[in-house]
């Protein structure tokens, strides 16, 4: 199941991603600590009490039906082993095993000289090479992202597996160019290019799942095992008899991530809403948060997406049901009740003053902030309301090319 997915702007992307380095052994203790590789098990030995005691009861078995099987036909069973191995030794000295490495003096069925070259290795022989090289030539080929390739980044779950992949649209067809696991279950996605502590830019992908982390990763890297960066989470994971016990890092959230956006003008900050009924502002550059906003909603914080043109400009949609844009400039906001719970949300690139909202029941609703009030439950009237799906509509995505162009996304 594809949980979220984002387009990489093209270009963005190195050429040919960097392969990681192996983790030491510092990284490794430090990701067990932190609750990243999580070694405990939760069924405190019974899983392995049950399996050695479903051994025991088959080794019990097997030796009752060796000791009958001896009792009642000893005799019989002892000569048909000697008749067995007798006819074993037999067929082996017929095959003049002792004499198998010898090298016979008879005639060669395929020549050694012409047309019979013999290579020590595969290197050395021309015809091999050749297909090696041919074969080395396309893997390096279908590596290479080049600046013209459609780059989708997604986040999914086979088989209780979680994976980042990165799929590069060639010029006939679409295939996985490299993924990597996740610790959890993800959720949402958003692509950013800030690179901190480092003015040039770089090609990350932040995710939100069902732990309280953040976690951003460097898509120019190929098989990493942990990300470029951390917000908030765990720090510490401690077991106390049947009892464990969680410590959160500072201004972390302590339920799953719902929905992320990252500011495109203000490019060191990151927009995150939660279960928790909170929605908060993390500062890349110092790799903290900023703000925790708390009251804006009374229920599920589901989505968050930041104005394209006035970057201070941030809204979040909630299942209670309301819309709210807030203003950073003056720390203003304005609400807007809706008929459902809140899926996602998305800005009209053609119109800064436009935004739509799609809803648990099946519809999207398109709202102008210019006519917004203070008071989420004051009831201004949608501009427009369309009934897109029978079911909920998980996504919706404006075309950055065309106006009016609107695509929508359900469970239906």
């Amino acid at each position: 199941m594809i949980s979220s997915l984002c387009r990489v702007p093209k270009g963005a992307l190195r050429p040919v991603p960097v392969v990681a380095e192996p983790p030491s052994k510092e990284e490794l203790e430090e990701m067990v600590k932190s609750g990243f590789l999580d070694t405990s098990n939760d069924s405190d030995g019974e899983g392995d009490e049950e399996i050695e005691d479903g051994l025991s009861n088959d080794m019990d078995e097997i030796n009752h039906a060796l000791t009958a099987a001896d009792a009642l036909g000893k005799t019989s069973v002892s000569a048909n082993l000697g008749n067995s191995i007798q006819s074993v030794t037999d067929d082996l000295k017929e095959l003049d095993m002792d004499h198998y490495d010898d090298e016979d003096d008879g005639v060669e069925i395929f020549s050694g000289k012409r047309g019979g070259t013999y290579y020590p290795s595969n290197e050395m022989d021309p015809y091999l090479k050749d297909k090696d090289d041919e074969e080395e030539e396309e893997e390096a080929e279908d590596m290479t992202i080049k600046p013209t390739d459609a780059v989708i980044a997604c986040v999914c779950n086979e088989d209780d597996v979680n994976y980042l992949k990165e799929f590069d649209d060639g010029e006939s067809n679409m295939y996985v160019h490299h993924d990597i696991i996740l610790p959890a279950f993800p959720l949402c996605t958003t692509w950013l290019d800030f690179k901190p502590k480092l003015e040039i830019k770089g090609d990350f992908i932040a995710i939100g799942s069902m732990d309280p982390a953040i976690e951003i990763w460097d898509l120019d890297i190929m098989d990493e095992v942990q990300p470029f960066l951390v917000l908030g989470g765990v720090s510490e994971k401690k077991k106390k008899g049947k009892k464990k016990s969680v410590k959160y890092k500072e201004n972390s959230y302590r339920d799953a991530v719902l929905g992320l956006a990252w500011n495109k003008i203000l490019r060191n900050l990151l927009a995150s809403a939660s279960v928790d009924e909170s929605a908060k502002i993390w500062d890349l550059a110092k790799e903290a948060c900023a703000l925790t906003l708390l009251d804006l909603h009374t229920d599920k914080v589901q989505a968050v997406t930041w104005n394209q043109d006035i970057p201070e400009v941030l809204l979040s949609g909630s299942f209670d049901r309301s819309v709210v844009m807030m203003d950073m400039r003056s720390y203003s906001r304005t609400g807007w009740s809706v008929s459902a719970d809140v899926e996602s949300l998305e800005w009209d690139p053609h119109n800064n003053n436009f935004f739509v909202v799609s809803l648990e029941d099946g519809t999207v609703q398109g709202f102008d902030i210019r006519a917004a009030s203070s008071n989420a439950d004051s009831g201004a009237k949608p501009s427009f309301t369309l009934h897109a799906h029978d079911k909920a509509v998980c996504a919706v995505s404006y075309n950055p090319s065309t106006a009016n162009l609107l695509a929508t996304g359900s469970t239906d």
